[in-house]
């Protein structure tokens, strides 16, 4: 779970079957905090589930940390979940009237609850009747008595790989979580694909109604780690790439290029290799920040920025220097560390984005809830070149994103860049 901190700071939560029961632990903050060597003592057993928090819609609070608990045919179930249900509410809507209590404000209730409803000793079928109704972007893991279960929406919008670890069978978000503890990827789960994990093995199934792949490009963009490969595209690659790219749409004749870490560092070195502009380390990070994007408000994403990144005065001094980053959502982070930069002596700060202007809400699980947040929403590249007042601002374009990834556009979700969502919000 330390390896997947980067996907969620607000909490972190574990599920382990210990022979008899489901035990289990949650806490808001980081897992190093909420998982201490007492801690994990009294979590015994040698199968089980956790996640780390990222909220979006729903809110950060403590009674929504996952994994979330039930009761299916007498048997104790947990269940956790990457994503976002678009019709989270119309379910949850007709749940209630039928006289279902529900315990938190999490859309991972909603597919606990239909898995319960649906379930008569078959859980993979259940799972199926479930997909059936649910709509939108969820990989999923669910702890019942000795098999883990995962499965991921037709679409394949957020990330789920399988790992071995000797006779071990591993299921997580990215690989760094399975490599890190000395076991190999072996595979995706395929969207659509349920996957059973019990001590005869891996069993695999299929919801009845595949479709085209949709995977989330802003996991390449942002929120994968660089050692992170989803879906045959590794994310280290893809950002080098974009960077490339990025110089040939975008050229610019400054003294330096310059990151704005951590996942700005390979499409810089891709742009400094691409122009042969020296490469510097212009921005010093506090390796003990999160990530401030996904911070729940604005007030500490303001914060996190000034406490994260410091800029380094002997480096950028005197300088024209191209900054490149991964993206531009609501420009806090951009507007103050170009205002650091020059305050730190850079003579000019031009800036080139890794990804297109952020214009749609997404509904598929990233912290865009309303357009009014987006400043690409509601502002031309020249007003938010004013806005964040840089020297120059140029974005890669959305057919060179895509060529990053070489793939077609076809296999990727872009609605946050085009408004061309997969699967129709408005059933909200």
């Amino acid at each position: 779970m330390n390896s997947l901190q980067h996907r969620g700071q607000e909490a972190a939560g574990m599920a382990v079957f210990d022979g008899e029961e489901i035990r289990r632990k949650r806490s808001m903050g980081l897992v190093i905090d909420a998982f201490t060597e007492d801690t994990l003592r009294d979590l015994p057993g040698t199968i089980g589930i956790g996640h780390v928090r990222y909220s979006t819609a729903e809110g950060s609070h403590d009674y929504n940390i996952q994994p979330i608990m039930g009761f299916v045919g007498g048997e104790m179930i947990a269940l956790a979940n990457d994503g976002n249900l678009v019709n989270y509410r119309i379910l949850r809507e007709r749940l209630e009237e039928e006289g279902m209590m529900f315990q938190t404000t999490n859309d991972t209730e909603v597919i606990l609850y239909l898995i319960t409803r649906y379930y008569n000793g078959d859980i993979v079928e259940a799972i199926k009747k479930t997909m059936g109704v649910i709509q939108g972007a969820y990989s999923v893991t669910a702890l019942i008595k000795d098999k883990v279960v995962a499965f991921r929406d037709p679409h394949g919008f957020r990330p789920l790989v399988l790992g071995e670890d000797g006779e071990d069978v591993i299921v997580a978000s990215e690989n760094a979580a399975i490599e890190i503890i000395g076991g190999k990827m072996t595979r995706n789960v395929a969207p659509g694909e349920i996957v059973v994990i019990d001590e005869n093995g891996i069993h695999s199934d299929h919801y009845e109604s595949p479709a085209t792949p949709k995977h989330c490009i802003f996991e390449y963009v942002y929120f994968a780690r660089n050692d992170a490969t989803l879906d045959d595209v590794n994310a280290y690659t893809f950002r080098r790439r974009c960077g490339e790219i990025l110089w040939e749409e975008a050229p610019c004749d400054v003294d330096l290029v310059v990151p704005v870490p951590d996942s700005g560092i390979p499409s810089a070195i891709g742009y400094a290799q691409a122009s042969n502009i020296p490469y510097g380390e212009g921005l010093v990070k506090n390796r003990y920040m999160g990530r401030t994007f996904i911070k729940p408000t604005q007030k500490e994403r303001d914060m996190a920025v000034k406490l994260k990144l410091n800029p380094l005065g002997d480096v950028v001094k005197g300088k024209s220097i191209v900054l490149l980053d991964d993206s531009i959502v609501r420009g806090t982070t951009s507007r103050n560390l170009i205002y650091r930069l020059r305050e730190a002596g850079a003579k000019e700060v031009h800036m080139r984005i890794t990804s297109p202007p952020v214009k749609y809400c997404c509904y598929y699980g990233i912290d865009t809830p309303n357009r009014k947040n987006l400043i690409a929403a509601n502002e031309s590249i020249k007003e938010i070149e004013k806005s964040i007042g840089a020297d120059s601002l140029a974005f890669i374009s959305e057919e060179g994103l895509v060529r990053a990834g070489k793939k077609e556009i076809s296999k990727y979700c872009t609605a946050c860049f085009d408004g061309d969502y997969p699967v129709d919000p408005t059933v909200i």
